[in-house]
């Protein structure tokens, strides 16, 4: 699929193993784009399931996410199952929670920040007991809806690290003026990661940001937003150890 739909791909089809969904940004190219979408199917002999084709709507489900023109909403039932995650459970419901709000880890700011008190009653032989820290952890995981960007409108990418993880936020402002937010990433650092200096680990916020986020990147201009300038720490060092070397090659 990613050999066949190349060109395509991000701008009027998405895909996921053998799911294909086609985009369009106005009704009257949706033919246009379907047509296009048909012909290299018939190029290639592929077949579609009939019983799963769905024409013209402006919302759908695709894996596992509700996509609607005003952007990407959490289905209410992986909510539900979220909540219903005891808060004094056991090391195998706790895996459990870890393993859900993983997938949704977009709607979440800084889930590895967060997930953090849980690290210790993760470990072997760590007696579990949950604590005041877990329990205030564990509220604060409630999804929230994000919106999609506008094509063409400035981002705005605020990078952090704090002292364990690295967090990022993609936020574009409406036509009021208000910051929308568009997309959470956050990680644990490695234990190599945590000896790095406070400019290093926004340099590794950001330089994580781009890897994930390179298909916005495309489309848009970008403002940066942190307490120091990665960018200006990475490209007018005059002397570059081999860790700084490979992110300057990635900011090219």
């Amino acid at each position: 699929m990613q050999r066949i739909f190349d060109d395509m791909l991000h701008k009027n089809i998405e895909y996921y193993v053998d799911d294909l969904v086609v985009k369009s940004k106005k009704r009257e190219d949706h033919l246009y784009d379907l047509r296009k979408v048909f012909e290299r199917l018939r190029r290639y002999q592929l077949k579609m399931n009939p019983s799963k084709y769905a024409f013209g709507v402006i919302s759908g489900k695709f894996l596992e996410f509700i996509f609607r023109q005003q952007g990407i909403e959490i289905e209410q039932a992986k909510i539900d199952t979220i909540l219903r995650i005891p808060e004094h459970g056991n090391i195998h419901e706790l895996k459990t929670l870890q393993g859900k709000l993983a997938y949704l880890q977009r709607f979440i700011s800084n889930l590895a920040g967060r997930c953090q008190p849980f690290s210790r009653l993760m470990k072997k032989d760590v007696p579990f007991e949950w604590d005041e820290a877990c329990d205030k952890a564990f509220k604060s995981m409630k999804p929230s809806v994000l919106v999609a960007p506008v094509h063409g409108r400035p981002l705005i990418l605020y990078v952090a690290a704090q002292e364990r993880s690295v967090g990022i936020l993609l936020a574009q402002k409406n036509d009021e003026g208000k910051e929308n937010s568009l997309y959470y990433l956050s990680r644990t650092m490695t234990p190599n990661e945590l000896k790095y200096s406070p400019i290093e680990k926004l340099c590794l916020a950001l330089i994580f940001a781009i890897q994930k986020l390179k298909h916005y990147f495309q489309s848009h201009s970008i403002h940066l937003v942190s307490k120091a300038n990665p960018l200006e720490y990475v490209m007018i060092k005059p002397v570059l150890s081999a860790r700084l070397a490979k992110w300057y090659l990635q900011l090219q």
